[in-house]
């Protein structure tokens, strides 16, 4: 099958799923074709059936300050479509990219199907803008077939946006060959003998509350002597740079930006922090459980559907950051509870996210649109 994937290149969690799964498809024997601004940060592995086709936006002085990128991908979606004979066409976020898709088979009259991925602010920030909303809504309707990574993020479409469509839960995934338990280099390279190290993978956006995975860490070193890797980056990087200089967490506080290398970090980490406003899923916490970390993650959203409160991690109230380091403290004390929490997290993961369980649904949902 060939199929085109258009993604945010960026480190947030559609464009990564959108890229593992391209990945995945490719090895699986697809012809993949990236279609973007730039290449995803997560496509660092070459392979024989990947493409990225980079779209360019004109820069005429009549565009500034705002040049018409979702008029340059459409076009760049029609010709890669007609040009390498696609499928099927695969958005991974409604704004602004089922809106280009739309365009795109209308340039080629009507011939180019094309599913849409919703992921989270898309539908629950984005979408909900009065600005946006009666054009989010119209590019799910008139998308070929709609997939959610998670229940919560279905029933938040159909409520918010008062539609009919059929929408689909296909769960984000991780291939727990990549993410499993490492004891590399890392922890000698941050941590002194007997300090625990905590991990946080986001792309530093206000609802990740950056703030409170400091405060929390902050609480957890005063108990047990640890050391903290913020791996990401986003507009609130220089907020909790400014906190760790004044509350004298320099030294103890990491970021590291964007790593490719995130699954040897958060592999050889003790716990994961994840206390955002609301997941729509939590692909960074997936990843963590895979590799038999546990998790301190907020009971909103989607994250209910991925970390089992009690046995493969805890889950607290939104802003309760007193709560979050009590629990931490607690996992990050007792080593057999670390290691209980974590295997149970890695075998939930095996059975019910692996790549090889998911990805097909995936290629089915293909088939049956196209069909």
């Amino acid at each position: 099958m060939r199929i085109g994937v258009t993604c945010y290149p960026t480190f947030g969690g559609s464009g990564v799923v959108a890229t593992e799964l391209g990945l995945a498809l490719a090895r699986g024997g697809d012809d993949i074709h990236f279609i973007s601004y730039a290449m995803p940060s997560r496509l660092n592995a070459l392979h024989e059936r990947v493409r990225f086709h980079e779209v360019i936006v004109a820069n005429y002085p009549l565009f500034d300050p705002y040049p018409p990128y979702t008029l340059a991908l459409a076009t760049k979606m029609a010709e890669v479509a007609a040009y390498e004979k696609l499928d099927i066409l695969h958005v991974h976020y409604a704004i602004p990219h089922a809106i280009s898709a739309q365009l795109a088979k209308q340039i080629l009259g009507d011939q180019l199907k094309f599913v849409t991925t919703l992921h989270g602010t898309d539908i629950t920030l984005v979408g909900r803008d009065p600005s946006y909303l009666p054009i989010t809504k119209f590019g799910i309707e008139v998308s070929d077939g709609v997939t959610a990574v998670s229940h919560w993020l279905r029933d938040e479409t159909t409520k918010n946006f008062s539609t009919a469509k059929e929408i689909q839960v296909i769960p984000n995934f991780v291939d727990p060959q990549r993410f499993q338990r490492h004891k590399s280099s890392f922890c000698s390279m941050f941590t002194n003998a007997g300090e625990k190290m905590l991990c946080h993978v986001s792309n530093f956006r206000p609802v990740k509350r950056v703030l409170d995975v400091l405060e929390v860490f902050e609480r957890v070193n005063q108990r047990v002597p640890s050391r903290l890797i913020m791996i990401g980056d986003g507009p609130d990087r220089s907020r909790a740079e400014s906190f760790c200089r004044e509350h004298n967490l320099r030294d103890r506080v990491f970021f590291l930006g964007n790593v490719p290398n995130v699954e040897e970090i958060v592999g050889a980490s003790d716990l994961f922090l994840l206390p955002s406003e609301a997941e729509s899923f939590g692909m960074a916490a997936l990843e963590a459980l895979a590799s038999e970390v546990p998790v301190i993650g907020t009971s909103s959203g989607g994250l209910p559907e991925v970390v089992v409160d009690g046995e493969t991690g805890f889950l607290l109230p939104v802003g309760d950051v007193i709560a979050m380091a009590e629990r931490a403290i607690e996992i990050v004390s007792d080593e057999a509870l670390r290691r209980k929490m974590g295997a149970l997290g890695r075998q939930m993961v095996i059975e019910r996210f692996d790549e090889n369980r998911i990805v097909p649904q995936y290629r089915a949902f293909y088939e049956r649109v196209i069909g």
